[in-house]
């Protein structure tokens, strides 16, 4: 059957986001790190993807058997998917092996970080979230960023970030402008240092010029921090949603820093707004598990359009 424009989409979002994960996971971090991922980062010939699609999995798998955010049910399966080997960093290893051992995630979520955690990991995993609920109904759609977020990032910039992302892959599935996404996101995050951090992409996203990756990193940031990456990757998502999938990729290998979970944020934004077709087959034959990747997008692409009729 033919997919419809929504559900290409869907698609395209799900696997781009794998797509930045993997071919981004090479080139994060320093020389310790790029020579871990040469060992691991190769399985039968494919790239590995890495805790980014991983996480995102799990959610996908949880809202099509809950049919909404059951935080219960997201901590269970987030615990029991855990394997070092997919580049989980150290304080999501600590907080997801208490989960395992039975310890609720309203104690395990502060019990690394008594703040909470303001890194990117809730956000990696939001598309999803976003795709799901969509843009119609934006204020639920936060609400449940939110729920899902706080069961490992409890820190208000960390649920922001998660924010960022989910809202703009639903709104980039409906082609909104560059302008009216900024104006909508607004009206959600709560800190200062990501409202400020939306302040600077906004310029750069109507500079006259070119802007070079080094500046993105520069003024972005390009780190594990949801405030230094979460903000990076909706840029460059936006800014080169026109353009070829594998420019995408070549940018944010030159932005560095957290390439992977740049990629998957940023190739979220992308695959919502091109679709599954515009993806390169030469390079979604690279991608380790494609088929099970392919199948459970085109299922949860198909519950979202079926369960919006």
């Amino acid at each position: 059957m033919e997919k419809t424009d929504s559900q290409d989409r869907i698609c395209g979002a799900v696997l781009a986001s794998a797509l930045g994960d993997a071919f981004g996971a090479p080139y994060e971090g320093g020389k310790v790190e790029r020579l871990l991922w040469l060992v691991l980062g190769r399985r039968r010939g494919r790239r590995c993807w890495t805790d980014d699609t991983q996480m995102s999995v799990d959610v996908m798998e949880s809202l099509l058997a809950c049919k909404r955010i059951d935080q219960k049910d997201l901590a269970h399966r987030f615990a029991h998917s855990y394997r070092w080997t997919r580049g989980y960093g150290p304080g999501a290893g600590k907080l997801l092996k208490r989960i395992r051992r039975g310890e609720p995630w309203q104690i395990a979520n502060r019990a690394v970080y008594p703040n909470g955690s303001f890194g990117n990991g809730g956000a990696m995993r939001a598309a999803p979230i976003g795709l799901f609920y969509g843009a119609g109904r934006e204020r639920r759609l936060v609400r449940a960023v939110r729920e899902a977020t706080v069961v490992t990032h409890a820190h208000p910039a960390g649920q922001d970030g998660a924010v960022i992302i989910a809202l703009t892959t639903a709104l980039a599935c409906l082609d909104y402008s560059v302008q009216e996404i900024f104006k909508r996101l607004r009206l959600h995050i709560q800190t200062v240092d990501v409202q400020n951090r939306l302040t600077v992409a906004e310029r750069l996203l109507h500079a006259d010029h070119p802007v070079l990756p080094k500046q993105v990193a520069s003024e972005l940031g390009n780190g594990i921090r949801a405030k230094d990456s979460c903000v990076t990757a909706f840029s460059v998502g936006l800014a080169l949603r026109e353009a070829p999938f594998s420019h995408l990729l070549t940018y944010i290998r030159k932005v560095g820093g957290d390439t992977d979970t740049i990629g998957a944020m940023a190739g979220a934004i992308w695959g919502a707004a091109c679709g599954y077709r515009q993806l390169p087959e030469e390079f979604l034959q690279q991608l380790e598990q494609r088929q099970y990747l392919e199948e459970l997008a085109h299922r949860f692409a198909d519950a979202i359009v079926q369960g919006h009729l």
